[in-house]
């Protein structure tokens, strides 16, 4: 089996959810996300757009229901020994499959949690879900049960998380050397795959971002793919990924001769991300490392290019994006812990002078503080 764990941590894992379950009195949870399974058993597929559910009860048992397609990719790539398929055909109702699965296990009248914050829970499966179990058993939304785990990292997963990393920046080198006047962004992304494909890496959960002129003021992939100018600005947002674990990076480069303004633009986004840096640290809420973000671009006049979050946790997860909780937006309570990997980004779009200034950078929180994993340099590089 393609494992990517030992049997030792997939064990710690399941224990911890268990333990979980038990102090919030769920019987058996019922998983969508296809994050927790990939965490919680290796099981590796984008089949979740499809409705397939990993169940989990309280004493241990675990069986997967998903369609024909996945039960090889199931066999092959996780420790799930019980596996169960739903048929294609006209009308089909796969609910009435996990109901069977249900009684099984002896779950009717019992409490179930529901992973409803999934993509490949979408609302007409939702609804067939609910009324499927409605007088069968009581249902509470445990969205965030295994997100909650899975947002500090083992050593195991840490491993992996430096090699996307190494990746990213392998990455960045290719874009210094091919982003100049008279190249397509086509040729840039396609450079910077090939050196983390090369490096064993994965697609990542979302496309890389990328834009000049205009669109270098986007946070967002488009299709369009331009030739860069003899001035211009090129903004580009990506990943390292290795196990389906992210390490994100960002950077606006001006080409030729930059604005002035883009000088000015930089050097708020350094003193801004070195800021969070300082607050990144075990036992300080998320959103106060929001706060001090905003606070330096407010005070550097900057307050309507920012944005209204500074960035998010990262992991292993899967498309349609990598951002996993929790956002870092003020506010958030949530207390930082070590073992935690954030992608902090400092985004200036000045849309009324067309300008745009992105730096981003990835961290792991340590004991007594964090630690940049990128090791590259976070000077404004024009070329």
């Amino acid at each position: 089996m393609g494992l990517h764990f030992t049997k030792e941590e997939f064990t710690k894992r399941k224990e911890k959810v268990l333990i979980k379950m038990n102090e919030q009195s769920i019987d058996a949870l019922l998983m969508f996300r296809q994050e927790s399974m990939y965490w919680l058993t290796g099981y590796d597929t984008f089949g979740y757009v499809f409705f397939q559910s990993l169940i989990l009860d309280k004493k241990g048992n675990i069986i997967l229901l998903t369609r024909a397609p996945d039960l090889r990719q199931a066999q092959n790539t996780s420790n799930i020994e019980d596996i169960r398929v739903w048929v294609d055909k006209d009308g089909s109702n796969p609910t009435d499959d996990l109901k069977i699965i249900l009684d099984e296990l002896d779950l009717k009248g019992k409490n179930l949690g529901i992973e409803y914050e999934a993509y490949g829970l979408t609302g007409r499966n939702a609804i067939r879900l609910n009324k499927s179990l409605e007088s069968y058993c009581s249902i509470e939304d445990k969205s965030e049960l295994i997100t909650k785990l899975r947002v500090i990292k083992s050593n195991e997963e840490i491993e992996y998380v430096r090699k996307a990393a190494h990746l990213a920046d392998l990455a960045l080198d290719e874009v210094w050397k091919y982003a100049k006047a008279g190249v397509s962004e086509s040729k840039i992304l396609a450079e910077m795959n090939r050196v983390i494909f090369d490096g064993g890496g994965d697609y990542p959960a979302n496309e890389f971002i990328i834009g000049s002129g205009q669109n270098a003021l986007l946070c967002r992939y488009q299709a369009e793919k331009q030739i860069l100018k003899q001035q211009d600005q090129l903004t580009i947002e990506w990943a390292g990924t290795y196990r389906h674990y992210h390490s994100a990076m960002f950077r606006t480069i001006p080409i030729g001769k930059p604005d002035s303004k883009h000088h000015k633009m930089h050097e708020a986004c350094v003193e801004a991300l070195k800021n969070c840096e300082s607050k990144l640290k075990p036992g300080i809420k998320i959103g106060e490392v929001f706060d001090i973000h905003a606070k330096t671009f407010d005070d550097l006049g900057f307050n309507k290019a920012r944005m209204n979050a500074c960035g998010y946790s990262l992991g292993a997860t899967f498309s349609p994006n990598w951002m996993d909780w929790p956002m870092l937006y003020t506010g958030n309570p949530y207390e930082i812990k070590p073992g935690n990997v954030f992608f902090m980004h400092m985004i200036l779009m000045d849309s009324e002078n067309g300008l745009a200034m992105n730096l981003g950078e990835t961290y792991l929180v340590t004991e007594n503080g964090n630690e940049r994993l990128g090791k590259q340099k976070l000077d404004l590089v024009i070329l």
